[in-house]
């Protein structure tokens, strides 16, 4: 069975089907024919997502935080759309436990009710159902996977990214390491699919000719794998003083820091932005043993000291305990993407004149130099640039015990 996640009643955000309604006007002056998924008083958004399994903790963040946005919309009377009419917007998440199969099934049983599929997390969930998307001509926006594909234009007009691609956070850590003007070994263990390939990528590009920097080993792990412990054995004995770990499952993360320090290995790590979380990742892995810890982000991180009085933060944190019955403090930045989502679709909204897919598409691909609430200043969304998803900026930061600070240097 297909497991819908339970909102409570306090959220309660119910989807609506397939409607005909709408304004704007087609080429003869007459009114366009909505899209399924959109009423003159509603909108819906489709959601497949993992809420169970190993990636279940970002995976109810892919929900949490968008569910919170729009439910203090919809609680101040809705969204005002480009066309003039002020519409609720509902949420249908489905649970994929972050299989391929799933997510498709998820997708086909969303479609034809659906205005967009949005916010999903993983790149092998977001790619199984892609094609049909294409071909139903089904928006599947700003979605929770940096697979550069899916911000191609030329590849389809009907999908965009919300994270920085694979390449793009590879890369920044590698010039920072570059740029040390140290000499340094590292070793690389990375997901044997597209994910691990592109940040292998980034990284790769930036330190290349950089005469510090030298890749010792590279090893590969399934997505699948239960235990790693192989490759750390094989990776610590190489020497390295720095460990680049492209690695996307939460609880292999946590095992890989707790073998490290059993061997005796204390290099230097840098972690991808999604499996880099704080309490939920680095603490219970005991990542203070080792010298450093960095990752990169674009959003404020709840949790954080520096963020304490922020007015962004306690309006996010008061938005999912009141609509998305998300009592705890954030462990994955997931929650702060998917509430980012939530105001990037509104300016898209905005801008709509038409209640249609096709316009719906015109104006999200218009957005330029927006500060989406959470937003660490240096970046913003931006999605007009072909190949890049909405947010493709990044800054690095090193973990200081309980969560992180921009860093300027490696070190």
């Amino acid at each position: 069975m297909l497991g819908i996640v339970a909102l409570t009643s306090a959220l309660a955000l119910t989807v609506v089907g397939c409607s005909r309604g709408g304004g704007g006007s087609d080429a003869t002056g007459g009114a366009a024919a909505a899209s399924p998924g959109i009423t003159d008083t509603s909108i819906s958004l489709g959601i497949t997502t993992p809420l169970s399994g190993g990636t279940a903790g970002p995976g109810t963040c892919t929900v949490a935080g968008i569910t919170a946005y729009f439910g203090a919309k919809n609680a101040e009377g809705g969204v005002t759309f480009g066309d003039g009419k002020t519409r609720t917007v509902d949420i249908k998440a489905l649970d994929d436990a972050y299989d391929p199969q799933k997510a498709k099934a998820n997708y086909d049983q969303l479609k034809d009710s659906v205005f967009a599929m949005t916010a999903g997390l993983g790149t092998p969930t977001n790619r199984a159902y892609r094609e049909a998307a294409i071909a139903d001509e089904v928006p599947q926006v700003l979605v929770m996977t940096g697979d550069p594909i899916f911000s191609e234009t030329n590849e389809s007009p009907w999908q965009l990214g919300f994270v920085p691609i694979y390449q793009n956070e590879g890369e920044a850590f590698g010039k920072l390491l570059a740029a040390s003007g140290e000499n340094h070994k590292v070793a690389v263990l990375y997901q044997n699919d597209d994910y691990g390939e592109g940040y292998l990528e980034g990284f790769k590009s930036a330190v290349e000719g950089a005469s510090n920097i030298e890749i010792v080993k590279e090893l590969t792990y399934e997505a699948t794998d239960t235990a790693v412990d192989a490759q750390l054995t094989e990776l610590a004995s190489s020497g390295a003083d720095v460990f680049f770990n492209a690695m996307s499952i939460t609880p292999l993360v946590i095992s890989s820091l707790q073998k490290a320090q059993q061997l005796g290995w204390s290099p230097s790590w840098f972690l991808p932005s999604n499996t880099s979380s704080p309490t939920a990742i680095l603490q219970p892995g005991g990542a203070d043993a080792f010298p450093g810890v960095y990752s990169v982000s674009f959003s404020k991180a709840p949790a954080s000291p520096a963020f304490a009085d922020d007015e962004d933060v306690q309006t996010f944190l008061a938005g999912l305990k009141q609509y998305a019955d998300y009592q705890d403090m954030p462990a994955f930045p997931h929650c702060m993407w998917s509430f980012m989502v939530g105001a990037t679709l509104e300016q898209a909204f905005e801008k709509m004149t038409e209640p249609t897919r096709e316009n719906f598409m015109e104006a999200l691909r218009s957005i330029t130099d927006f500060q989406a609430p959470l937003m660490l200043d240096g970046t913003a969304v931006d999605t007009t640039v072909d190949g890049q998803p909405a947010v493709s900026s990044v800054v690095v930061q090193k973990y200081n015990g309980q969560g992180y600070t921009t860093v300027e240097s490696f070190g």
